[in-house]
């Protein structure tokens, strides 16, 4: 990966991604209806209620017969596309973790999409305080809205923070015993945290993507949207992921020198550099 990061490429490809997945998950119903349709049939006149209720285009008609029309398909099929570019095309900043490896290259692209998404809700709220106290006309969707962007936000700056290997850790006890001590306490922490994931999975799979996704459960308001049908399978799917990234973290990791740790690890360099400009220091 070059160390040149902040092109417009790296702006263009994540945006793209999340205009087409934000239009994919409006529009799940239509997908629902036409590949994996409800047996019972009270359930499916629901889902299509639902759909009418949702579709942002009901002139276009459905394609082949169905429920998603040319747009809704454009749109899936650009999501593997564009997180294929984006991912293959992912640069690494400098105050990034330097010490990657391709298939990193995920959790990086995963966290210039969350990068992407908390401008997304900046703006977002930006809008809504702008429209009450300067227009006086409130919107009925920007709070669910930013409460929507702000669960996914959580959830995948986790993945990208255990690819930095920046979340809280204490290494009092860990700088002070041998490498092989330290190699056993990474082991033993991976191999809970795929326990955990496991078993949150196999607990709560029907519970979430039985009733929740599959009913595609909506959040009940004016502008109901589907918080609880899109949130609560992320969970899990991003459990699962940071769980394998502890993994290749213990791999990539394995035969590394070990390091010392320091109050200094806490001051970034740069903003250092940067504080002492504003201030004429030399």
């Amino acid at each position: 990966m070059e160390q040149k990061t902040g092109g417009l490429w790296e702006w263009l490809v994540p945006g793209a991604l999340l205009v087409c997945a934000g239009w994919a998950v409006w529009h799940t119903p239509a997908y629902i209806l036409d590949f994996i349709p409800p047996e019972n049939q009270s359930l499916q006149d629901q889902m299509s209620e639902l759909h009418k209720r949702k579709d942002v285009t009901p002139g276009l008609g459905g394609v082949f017969g169905g429920y998603a029309d040319f747009l809704d398909w454009l749109a899936l099929v650009l999501i593997p596309i564009l997180f294929a570019i984006g991912v293959r095309t992912v640069n690494v900043a400098h105050m990034e973790f330097q010490n990657y490896r391709s298939i990193d290259r995920i959790a990086l692209f995963f966290g210039r999409i969350t990068m992407i998404m908390i401008i997304s809700m900046t703006g977002v709220m930006l809008y809504e305080v702008f429209l009450r106290y300067a227009l006086e006309r409130p919107t009925l969707w920007a709070n669910e809205l930013t409460l929507w962007i702000a669960g996914f936000v959580f959830l995948l700056s986790g993945l990208y923070a255990m690819q930095q290997r920046c979340h809280i850790r204490i290494f009092l006890f860990y700088d002070m015993v041998p490498r092989w001590a330290q190699r056993l306490f990474d082991s033993v922490w991976a191999a809970l945290l795929v326990v955990f994931a496991f078993f949150l999975v196999f607990g709560s799979f029907q519970q979430v993507f039985v009733i929740k996704f599959y009913k595609w459960e909506m959040f009940g308001t004016a502008f109901d949207p589907p918080i609880p049908a899109t949130v609560q399978p992320a969970v899990l799917i991003v459990v699962v992921l940071v769980a394998i990234q502890a993994v290749l973290n213990l791999i990539a990791d394995w035969n590394l020198e070990p390091e010392v740790h320091t109050a200094a690890d806490d001051f970034d360099e740069d903003e250092l550099e940067a504080i002492k400009r504003s201030v004429g220091a030399d």
